[in-house]
């Protein structure tokens, strides 16, 4: 299974919103980290917001920030707002082939049990788990400056 950029990226994000953890993460600097569009950004944070996996902070001090800890957020949680469909395979979608054997096909309970286990290992992984110590080195958070301040 491929992810699409938009489950990749909004990993990214929430990734960079645990690393500025306590502080709201704005949208022009989470997009020049990632090297991104503010657009496309945009576009990826209205699914993790609608699931409840992040809060925006509308306005010109405003930004984004996790709505719950980041140990309490799954990769898992990210790919199912994220992901349009988890067809590994076409026989996954009956409108899109005719197969006599979709129900039967020792190829398309393999994928099925192969799909259950990526998602198994994910919502064993949280966002916490992905943070690493030079995370915040590597996107460029300055602890130094002044924090946005988090709105309740």
């Amino acid at each position: 299974m491929r992810l699409t950029k938009q489950t990749d990226y909004a990993i990214r994000i929430l990734m960079y919103c645990a690393a500025n953890e306590g502080r709201l993460s704005c949208i022009p600097d989470i997009a020049a980290a990632y090297s991104i569009s503010e657009t496309f950004l945009f576009k990826i944070l209205s699914p993790l917001k609608k699931g409840g996996i992040i809060q925006t902070v509308p306005g010109k001090n405003g930004g984004v920030k996790l709505a719950r800890p980041a140990t309490h957020i799954t990769v898992a949680d990210v790919v199912m707002e994220t992901e349009e469909n988890f067809f590994v395979a076409e026989c996954f979608e009956s409108s899109m082939i005719k197969c006599p054997l979709t129900d039967a096909c020792g190829l398309n309970s393999t994928l099925i049990n192969a799909l259950k286990a990526f998602l198994h290992v994910l919502s064993e992984t949280t966002i916490a788990d992905l943070k690493r110590s030079t995370t915040r080195d590597r996107l460029g958070l300055d602890t130094s400056k002044e924090p946005r301040k988090l709105a309740s």
